[in-house]
């Protein structure tokens, strides 16, 4: 390689580059580390298979809650499916939290998904909430059936967000298969050109 082949440290294409690279590397959700452990832990298996459970057991309390507020008629089975669903948030929070603890090193509010957790205390207040009014029988029936209204159009938005993540996850990874495979590639086509060089 000549002097001229050489990417100067002044050059502004080479140090745009750079920083471009800086940047994408800051916006990771995922060190390397990170995504080997997060690949490898048992909980990323829980957590894929408990989140479409939650949001099953979601979508039947949902038209129950729905129903009672309508017709005043199954307040008890709103009641009984709010209690399984809030079950599942509470289930699904904690091996969350174990799960950010293997993967990054802290049980909540890891930057990768800060604002995701915050959003979780609400969504775990507002079914919290629900059940304090149900067992310590605070309100009527159907201002209990608005906190469910308002705790499932939190929980919503609170999948919604981790549902973006997963995406941006998702890309990322795609992202750095192509750059490796790239990289392979480069390296495969300079292997001959170095070594007709060094003959």
């Amino acid at each position: 390689m000549t002097r001229k082949d050489q990417a100067s440290p002044v050059d502004p294409e080479a140090s745009a580059k750079g920083a471009g690279q800086g940047r994408e590397k800051s916006r990771a959700l995922y060190t390397p580390e990170q995504r080997v452990r997060r690949d490898q832990s048992v909980w990323t298996v829980i957590q894929g298979v408990l989140a479409p459970m939650q949001f099953l057991v979601f979508m039947i309390s949902l038209a129950l809650v729905i129903r009672t507020l309508n017709t005043g008629e199954g307040a008890y089975a709103a009641d009984v499916m709010f209690v399984l669903k809030t079950l599942f948030l509470y289930t699904i929070m904690v091996t969350g939290a174990i799960w950010e603890k293997v993967v990054f090193g802290k049980y909540l509010f890891a930057k990768a998904f800060f604002w995701e957790d915050v959003f979780s205390m609400l969504v775990i207040a507002l079914h919290t909430l629900y059940l304090v009014m149900l067992f310590g029988a605070y309100g009527t029936i159907q201002e209990r059936l608005v906190v469910a209204l308002a705790a499932y159009g939190a929980y919503v938005i609170n999948a919604g967000q981790f549902i973006w993540k997963l995406r941006m996850a998702r890309l990322e990874g795609e992202r750095e298969a192509r750059s490796k495979a790239a990289e392979s590639v480069a390296e495969s086509v300079d292997r001959p050109q170095d070594m007709a060089i060094a003959a």
